[in-house]
């Protein structure tokens, strides 16, 4: 009986231990974070653009998966640089991406179609 509880005991710790031996990433942030970073610093849009695009294709050639906000913060530097359709490409595959998302992207939409449409009225009347 005692060897019994002894064998339960170890065959219970060992499986304990061969879980937690498990850490593989979820997400792929890469230069992410970093560039948020220097999105908050000013720095150029064009070349931050130019980082998380790259990344973006390294992670997709290696099946991984991009980190939740990593396509609405690339969709808002396109809109930085006046790429309006990029912009909202981005933040639709973030709402594919993250389903959870869907109500602050659509509002993150909704305000660049009225501030669009602002934009076009004034440059009318000029």
């Amino acid at each position: 009986m005692k060897n019994a509880l002894r064998a339960v005991t170890l065959l219970a710790a060992a499986l304990a231990l061969v879980g937690c031996a498990t850490n593989t990433p979820v997400y792929s942030w890469g230069p992410y974070e970093d560039e948020v970073y220097a999105y908050f610093k000013n720095e150029s849009p064009e070349e931050q653009i130019l980082i998380l695009e790259k990344h973006a294709q390294e992670t997709k050639a290696k099946g991984l998966k991009l980190p939740p906000g990593f396509r609405a913060h690339l969709g808002l530097l396109y809109s930085k640089v006046g790429r309006d359709d990029d912009f909202v490409v981005e933040l639709e595959q973030e709402k594919a991406a993250f389903p959870e998302s869907v109500v602050f992207v659509d509002n993150l939409l909704a305000k660049a179609v009225k501030a669009k449409s602002k934009r076009e009225a004034n440059n009318e009347q000029k």
